[in-house]
């Protein structure tokens, strides 16, 4: 079970972790694309995390699976709270798939 995920050097708790290999669309390669959820205080921590997401391409670890691969975020959401109270917790969802 899944519940530690590193992009770049930053770990993240996640939940929800799903794992698939999917054909590339410009070749016949096979890709890996997982998704995963995890939570996020408000206040610092949500324009930490927020501000680390924009660089959009990472290096993915998921030591226990033995998963290593440069993806790109395919899919995000997070879910309205109050990001600015710091006592919110917000609920994100991150789907990344690997760069050829």
């Amino acid at each position: 079970m899944v519940n530690k995920v590193f992009l770049n050097d930053f770990a993240l708790s996640v939940s929800n972790y799903k794992e698939k290999k999917v054909k590339s669309t410009d070749s016949e390669k096979l890709l890996t694309r997982l998704s995963f959820e995890f939570k996020v205080r408000g206040g610092e921590e949500y324009h930490v995390v927020t501000k680390f997401l924009y660089e959009n391409v990472f290096d993915v670890n998921i030591p226990n699976e033995q998963v290593a691969f440069r993806g790109k975020i395919n899919k995000y959401s997070t879910s309205y709270t109050n990001f600015s109270d710091e006592n919110s917790i917000s609920d994100f969802f991150l789907e990344l798939v690997e760069v050829e």
